[in-house]
């Protein structure tokens, strides 16, 4: 009796949800209640049910043996196809996603000596840091974004229906929240030094976002609808009442500033291809005119029109975590074309396959475990992954951070944002001046200083090296138990060849990768460190939002790409 009555529940829930075909109308105590009804959806199976009723006539009931097996076989067919649905949509959102990385160096036709690399990377850096800072403009939404190519890195997405698509590229971003590429016909003002834009045509497929749309309030730092759709010149009357959805009324053009460019955009909603998945009405911006930004933008923080936050809604496997694992480069340019792994998707609680040891002997294998640290909420910055570093240890002594970096303070001023897009760590002057001091008093005591090359570098302090240079290790230490992270030496000591051009002598240099963020006076309201995405090399980096937490796992991301593909 309790399976009749369990399948008969099973019976409403699918009547419920498939109510546009069924019209089923249930009788308790003599009283109808129509399934149709959201306010009156039965808990319990009632003891007698109708028909679909026509228009005008009398409800009436069935005998309970009949029903019950009529309903029987209902059941049956309804639960076969819920099976169905399920098996379906776990197949296909239950899976990581697997996606390929490329480095903006990879196809750069230009060879850069080291000296100029080391200089481009770090004057991004330092404005990417800087723009959070930018008093001028504190009124407005602040979303950092990549500055010009050399650091970040491309991601290749198909936008718009099989018929009418097109491959775009996109910087991957983890401190934005906004998805925009550049669109025929297209304008970029003062991106003679930057990389030739690559340009998609609008896919006839796409179509606008209404002005009353919760996306078209975001693009515009939360602006209300109704000044947005008074702005579409949508009536008062449909105002008031709510009826300005439709393409009629698009969504105004909205402005962003970010470092050293900005760019005027409209919202679209397409498919856009993951294979294997497509996701349907993913909204982005298109951009016709910029500033000193060729290249779009796949924001990947934490924000309504994110890539996480989109995929959440179509799939919440597939958005509520993700990782990428960074190719240690070096600048090396046979290192630069390896793709570095983008996985959405990623929960590192599932099982882990075992991979080859750091030391690179493939006989011997090991479980890699993930080092995690939880999220900081940033009221003023909410799209940051913000994290609290506790110290950072230089050798065996540790420098404990100052207490801006241990928080998020109500103004959002503090913590350290874990950044895809920018290239070096930045670190508040005098926390950056102490490291560097017990750096330099084990490294500069054997080796000649480069006072000369760090102008020219953008990067201290630097050493001309003689010899076998011996370095103290740096390790990062996080809030939470055992949540430090030990980085590889290559991740913070860069070694190059400098000189033998006529004008200097050819010596080999070195120099430490993290910079001097600023007086702490002046990060005020804005994050207080970064870590960049070359201190974040040979780490798979997961974004856990569900758990809200950020974990690193030492990996050979060289290889794991082609691990990853072999099942």
């Amino acid at each position: 009796m309790f399976a009749k009555k369990l399948m008969c529940f099973i019976f409403l829930y699918h009547s419920f949800a498939y109510n546009c075909l069924f019209g089923v109308n249930c009788f308790h105590n003599n009283h109808r209640i129509n399934v149709l009804s959201n306010d009156h959806f039965p808990l319990l199976c009632p003891i007698n049910i109708g028909p679909p009723l026509l228009s005008n006539s009398k409800p009436f009931s069935l005998e309970p043996m009949f029903f019950l097996s009529t309903m029987k076989t209902c059941c049956i067919f309804f639960l076969y196809l819920a099976i169905l649905q399920h098996s379906f949509y776990f197949s296909v959102s239950s899976s990581p996603l697997f996606l390929p990385l490329s480095h903006s160096l990879s196809t750069s036709k230009h060879s850069l000596s080291p000296l100029h690399l080391l200089k481009s990377s770090s004057s991004r850096s330092s404005a990417r840091f800087r723009r959070h800072h930018n008093h001028h403009h504190k009124h407005q939404k602040q979303l950092p974004l990549p500055l010009s190519s050399g650091s970040d890195y491309l991601l290749s997405l198909s936008v718009g229906s099989s018929s009418s698509s097109s491959a775009v590229s996109f910087y991957l971003d983890t401190g934005s929240d906004l998805v925009w590429f550049p669109c025929r016909p297209f304008t970029c003002i003062l991106c003679e030094s930057k990389p030739p834009p690559s340009l998609s045509s609008l896919p006839s497929s796409a179509t606008t976002v209404s002005c009353s749309s919760p996306s078209c309030s975001a693009a515009h730092s939360s602006l209300p609808s109704s000044d947005l759709c008074a702005i579409s010149g949508c009536p008062l009357d449909l105002i008031e009442t709510g009826e300005c959805n439709n393409s009629s009324y698009p969504c105004p053009p909205f402005y962003y500033a970010y470092g050293d460019g900005s760019l005027v955009a409209r919202l679209f909603s397409d498919s856009i291809s993951l294979p294997p998945a497509s996701v349907a009405n993913f909204t982005f911006g298109c951009a016709h005119t910029t500033l000193a930004e060729p290249i779009g933008v796949a924001g990947f923080g934490r924000g309504r029109l994110s890539v996480p936050a989109q995929l959440a809604a179509y799939s919440p496997h597939l958005g509520n975590s993700f990782s990428y694992c960074l190719v240690s480069h070096s600048f090396d340019s046979d290192r630069l074309r390896r793709p570095s792994p983008l996985i959405l998707g990623r929960f590192a609680e599932e099982k882990e396959k075992r991979v080859g040891t750091e030391d690179g002997d493939d006989e011997k294998k090991k479980k890699i475990e993930f080092i995690y640290t939880e999220l900081l909420d940033n009221p003023k910055h909410p799209y940051f992954y913000s994290v609290s570093l506790q110290g950072i240890s230089v050798g065996k002594r540790n420098i404990p951070a100052p207490a801006m970096l241990r928080r998020v303070d109500r103004f959002g001023g503090g913590g350290i944002v874990v950044d895809s897009g920018t290239t070096f760590t930045m670190l508040p002057a005098k926390f950056y001046n102490s490291v560097v001091e017990e750096f330099d008093s084990r490294v500069g005591r054997v080796h000649e200083r480069a006072d000369l090359l760090e102008p020219s570098s953008g990067m201290s302090p630097c050493y001309y090296l003689n010899q076998t240079v011996r370095v103290p290790a740096i390790v990062l230490h996080f809030a939470g138990n055992g949540s430090s992270v030990t980085l590889p030496r290559r991740n913070y000591f860069y070694e190059f060849m400098d000189g033998g051009d006529g004008k200097r002598e050819k010596r080999r240099v070195g120099c430490l990768m993290l910079m001097n963020g600023g007086d702490e006076s002046e990060l005020r309201g804005g994050t207080g460190a970064i870590l960049g995405n070359y201190q974040q090399q040979g780490f798979e980096v997961v974004y856990d939002l569900l758990n809200r937490k950020v974990g690193f796992a030492k990996r050979k991301c060289a290889s794991y790409w082609d691990t990853l593909n072999q099942g």
